[in-house]
């Protein structure tokens, strides 16, 4: 962006002597864009000219791209070009999965570049793409965040020697061929403008030299002007620069009221920890830090020029630099004088002081003061870069976004740890607004520099833009491929993190398509999934008929799991193959919680062909529809799987799996199944060939044969689980030989759900576990003795007979309405006592309004029912 090259440009048809020329035509014409494209849902909320300053058009735009369909002709006629080359083929088809699983590890060049809450690491795309792809296939990615799915479209081309050995190695193991190496065009979109402006400068042009000598020309001019700021002094008098200072929170003894600077009391820099109990200072009152009182006092906003209150706050530790080394101080009288001075200095140039919107994230911090923007930065801070951003061009806002919403901010973390002198910073919580009672305020000029690029890039080709996933600008059947990574569920409040960041660049989130579970939003589960369904609508609709899309997945929800493979199938998708995506390092909160994933789940699924489309249309009435689907869906599935030397079962060619796909399919297109489960399990032994529980067409088997003659070891078929009792059972089988812990099982688990029915409540892994399994020390899981397990069968069972009395009660005072989500095995509990009990009454009550699949489908509730209802 802004950048002045030597040669003229073409675009779209236009020629242009510079960059800027062709950014001023094309701004000119967004602009007179905008009116109509202000009317789609989701349209960024901003002025016009923050929308066109921000945007680098045609290939970004701060708001829907209105370009994108005169680049997808573009590209189209290109193809045939490059099949001319030999470079593509006119029939290729992909009929399997990508079925593998992937370990892809962040430390490459372009995923360190900057910070975003969630980010797959592009040679892991990079894989998908030379499965489903072939140079010149137009690409698209509806939640793209930081663009990481365009980096490897272009990184298809330009990959170093190295990557591409890697990832060829893999390729030709897994196709006996080589991999089809070319650039491949991406469009990628996002409802945030954070988002789309990270994406828009990983996919550029990017000249690190440039950015370097002129940003580091304008740090340098200003630190001159503001560096009595950032000014301590050494123990010989001289001046020494300050790294950063640790601030600490003041509180108050509950019993005298004395108050006290919490790193005074918890610091021990000798043993390198917090304290968690401690001494008041005055009265000797035995403490921790939830005891103590929090102090608010009163100041003067200048930005909201009115007085608040506010925590209270501290200077106790200095980090400086003096004489070429790098010291640690206690905060002395002239360092509170210099405080005091910067207090009082004015912010010159304007700051954002917009107010955080509604939000559990968002607002965490109202209680405490801290309502808008700017209250998230230190006064010093605060006058630094509200002057420096004015002097920025786009590709220098790139390096400063990756500091001003986490490490510039009181965000920032300090902590103490073992054989660390002092202590070290620990950046913020990821995934929060959190302010810890400790936090540093760093040297913006030092973490500016530290964040401008090592090296150089060329990702241009793909586009950006800025809308939600459900209202793309994109013809019928244009896309070759999607790769996406949706939010899922509650993980990530993505528009209440994203705001500190959107109010520098003055373009904001509107979040009414945002596909999240948020109370503040009133946005349920159920809500969530209705937003994702609208998504997948449009991925199906734009993308061409036999395309895949895969699928990214991360959340520990059954619920949420559940819901996205309901949506998807909905939309019209089938799913193919699930499989592991393990980023070697833990994402957005996986390293704070103990139930968090650690290897993403991936998706495979696919849109049916027009050429089956219209053969089933002929038959779908009749039990030939029914074949037709299996056979199209069989084509579609991984035929033989290895791990680790041994060959593997399919779960998606299991006869269970099948007619579960079989159901969706014909329910998405609001059509009868003709068939019941055991003539469906009769017709598939009729018609293709079984191997080892699962089933393949004629052609197929052969491949299987061959492949399992040369890796003979198997591994079973999984149990699949669809009710709470299949779960208890697939645990145990897993956890007989092993002991594991939650983030083992986690992934095996999700994996294992399948076609749980419509009002049963399987609780969340977690509740199975703790209610069934036992747990050493290492925190790992296993199948209890005999005596043990039947003293947790008491406790369950007593927890079973609390959710049934609530149903009892739900059922009384529901004046008739059906109990639509019911957990299963407390009505077997519950069924159970009662008829021990002779309650005939209660249980024809409750069964009368449980959905009639439960009942009819679970033989122990039905005995219990058929008994009461001959006595009542």
């Amino acid at each position: 962006m802004n950048e002045t090259i030597d040669k003229t440009i073409e675009v779209m048809g236009k020629t242009f002597a510079t960059e800027e020329a062709r950014r001023e035509y094309f701004t000119e014409e967004l602009r007179k864009k905008l009116p109509e494209l202000k009317k789609m849902e989701g349209f960024p909320i901003g002025e016009d000219e923050d929308i066109l300053k921000l945007s680098n058009p045609p290939f970004y735009t701060a708001c829907p791209n209105p370009w994108l369909n005169d680049f997808i002709g573009q590209w189209e006629e290109e193809k045939i070009q490059l099949e001319k080359q030999g470079k593509r083929s006119k029939d290729f088809e992909v009929d399997e999965p990508y079925a593998a699983d992937i370990s892809e590890g962040k430390n490459n060049k372009f995923y360190s570049l900057h910070t975003y809450h969630t980010k797959v690491p592009h040679p892991a795309i990079m894989r998908y793409l030379l499965h489903y792809t072939q140079p010149g296939d137009i690409v698209f990615d509806g939640f793209a965040g930081t663009g990481m799915t365009g980096v490897a479209a272009k990184q298809c081309e330009k990959a170093d020697d190295k990557l591409k050995h890697r990832l060829g190695a893999e390729y030709r193991q897994a196709h006996n061929d080589e991999p089809n190496w070319g650039e491949r065009h991406a469009i990628l979109s996002d409802l945030a403008p954070a988002a789309t402006f990270i994406s828009a400068n990983l996919n550029s042009k990017y000249r690190t030299d440039r950015v370097k000598k002129s940003i580091t020309k304008k740090l340098e001019a200003l630190y001159e002007k503001n560096k009595w700021m950032y000014e301590t002094k050494h123990t010989d008098g001289s001046l020494g620069r300050i790294n950063f200072i640790v601030w600490s929170e003041v509180t108050a003894c509950t019993e005298c009221q004395h108050e006290f600077v919490l790193w005074d009391v918890m610091a021990d820099t000798e043993v390198g920890r917090m304290k968690k109990e401690f001494n008041c200072p005055n009265c000797s009152t035995k403490l921790n830090k939830k005891k103590c009182q929090t102090i608010l006092v009163s100041e003067f906003d200048e930005g909201l020029d009115k007085v608040i209150k506010s925590k209270k706050y501290l200077p106790v530790l200095i980090k400086y630099s003096a004489k070429g080394k790098k010291f640690f101080k206690k905060i002395d009288e002239k360092d509170l004088q210099l405080n005091k001075q910067v207090e009082n200095a004015t912010v010159i140039k304007k700051m954002p002081i917009s107010r955080l919107p509604e939000g559990d994230e968002s607002r965490r911090n109202d209680k405490y003061g801290m309502t808008h923007v700017h209250q998230f930065y230190t006064r010093r801070n605060l006058i630094f870069m509200s002057e420096l951003w004015e002097q920025l061009d786009l590709h220098e806002k790139f390096v400063a976004t990756s500091i001003l919403s986490r490490n510039l901010t009181k965000l920032n973390r300090y902590v103490l740890k073992p054989r660390t002198p002092h202590g070290e910073v620990n950046g913020p919580l990821s995934g929060t607004l959190y302010v810890s009672s400790e936090y540093v305020e760093q040297n913006p000029f030092d973490l500016l520099q530290s964040k401008i690029p090592k090296f150089s890039w060329d990702n241009s080709g793909s586009l950006t833009s800025t809308n939600a996933a459900q209202n793309n600008l994109i013809n019928d059947d244009s896309i070759d491929y999607i790769f996406t990574d949706p939010p899922f569920g509650a993980n990530i409040m993505y528009s209440e993190l994203n705001f500190i960041w959107e109010s520098w660049l003055g373009v904001f989130t509107n979040n009414k398509q945002e596909a999240i579970e948020n109370s503040a939003q009133n946005k349920s589960t159920l809500e969530y999934q209705k937003l994702m369904l609208d998504c997948f609508i449009d991925y199906y609709r734009i993308l061409k008929p036999g395309k895949w899309m895969t699928v990214e997945f991360s959340n520990t929800s059954a619920a949420v799991w559940n819901g996205i493979q309901t949506a998807l199938q909905n939309a019209g998708f089938v799913i193919s193959n699930i499989s592991a995506l393990d980023k070697k390092h833990g994402g957005i909160k996986s390293m704070t919680y103990s139930t968090a994933v650690k290897q993403d789940l991936v998706i495979s699924c696919y849109k049916p062909s027009s050429t089956f489309d219209k053969k089933f249309t002929q038959h779908k009435t009749s039990e030939v529809g029914i074949w037709d689907f299996v056979e199209e869906h069989l084509a579609h599935l991984p035929i033989h799987l290895v791990k680790e030397n041994a060959t593997t079962a399919i779960i998606e060619r299991s006869p269970k799996i099948l007619f579960d796909r079989l159901i969706a399919f014909y329910v998405q297109k609001s059509l009868p199944v003709p068939i019941d489960a055991g003539k469906f399990q009769q017709g598939l032994r009729e018609r293709f060939v079984a191997r080892d529980g699962m089933f393949f067409t004629e052609e197929q088997v052969q491949e299987y044969d061959k492949k399992k003659a040369e890796n003979p070891e198997f591994i079973q078929l999984s149990i699949l689980v669809s009710s709470e009792q299949d779960g208890v059972l697939w645990l145990k089988n897993l956890l007989s030989e092993n002991k594991l812990t939650y983030q083992d099982i986690q992934p095996q688990w999700m994996q294992a759900l399948a076609g749980v029915r419509k009002g049963d409540v399987i609780p969340e892994l977690a509740d199975i576990l703790e209610e069934n399994f036992l747990k050493n020390e290492a925190g790992q899981w296993y199948v209890p003795d005999a005596e043990n397990e039947a003293d947790l069968e008491k406790l369950r069972n007593k927890r079973l007979l609390k959710q049934f009395a609530a149903y009892q009660e739900q059922a009384r005072n529901s004046k008739k309405k059906k109990l639509k989500e019911i957990r299963v095995e407390a009505l077997r509990a519950g069924f159970k006592y009662n008829y021990q009990n002779k309650d005939f009454k209660d249980i024809v009550e409750i069964g009368d309004r449980i959905p009639n699949n439960l009942l009819m489908e679970d033989e122990v509730l039905l005995q219990f029912y058929d008994i009461a209802s001959s006595r009542v």
